[in-house]
Formats: C-alpha cells, structure tokens, sequence
C-alpha cells in the first residue's frame, strides 16, 4: 500500500516520498506548557496520533520517527511563573510532566 498524502503546494493527493527511501519522519509543534491540559493541546496529539499510525502500517513501526517539542518559554508562561511566584523551569517541569501523564495515560505517544 502507498500512503498518499494532500500536497498543499500542489494542491493535489500525492504519493509520499520520503527523503530516506522506507523511512519517515515528521517534527510536532506541542503544547506551550503553563497550564494543564486542555482541548486546544489534546486536538494535535490525537490528529498526529492517527497520522503515526497509518505511517506505522505503511512503513512498519521502525521505520518512522515521530518527534514532539515542549514550548517551555514564551509570554504565557513567563506571565504565569510570575503571577505564581515561581521559577519558569519549575512551572514547565510540573506541566511537562502532567501532560507527558496524560499522554501516557491514553495510550498517545
């Protein structure tokens, strides 16, 4: 089976090609960590949780890398370490931490 996949440069479904023929990889932007969870975090992780998946069956689970970032420094969380009264790396660790539970917890990656 090829996965197909809708290019938006060419506006067309195409066949997808990795860089490294048999592998595939793809780079998550995730949560911005200064609060718990919530709809706006949990949306991504199921839509790319999906995507992983139907890679998974195409190119076999060696053979694709799924990779997602923690924002821990931005606006919002400086805002909220300070209206805390706590360290920034100390409000990102504990909602890493919860997030990377919750994931966990439901069986996302």
């Amino acid at each position: 089976m090829t996965f197909h996949a809708y290019n938006t440069l060419t506006r067309q479904k195409e066949p997808l090609e990795p860089i490294e023929p048999g592998k595939v990889g793809f780079y998550v932007c995730g949560p911005t960590v200064y609060d718990l969870i919530h709809l706006g975090n949990a949306r991504p992780l199921v839509v790319f949780d999906v995507l992983f998946r139907l890679l998974n069956l195409d190119f076999g689970e060696r053979n694709v890398k799924y990779v997602r970032n923690i924002t821990d420094v931005e606006d919002k969380i400086n805002a909220a370490a300070k209206e805390r009264g706590i360290a920034i790396s100390d409000l990102t660790a504990d909602h890493d931490r919860a997030f990377s539970r919750g994931c966990r917890s439901t069986g996302l990656p």
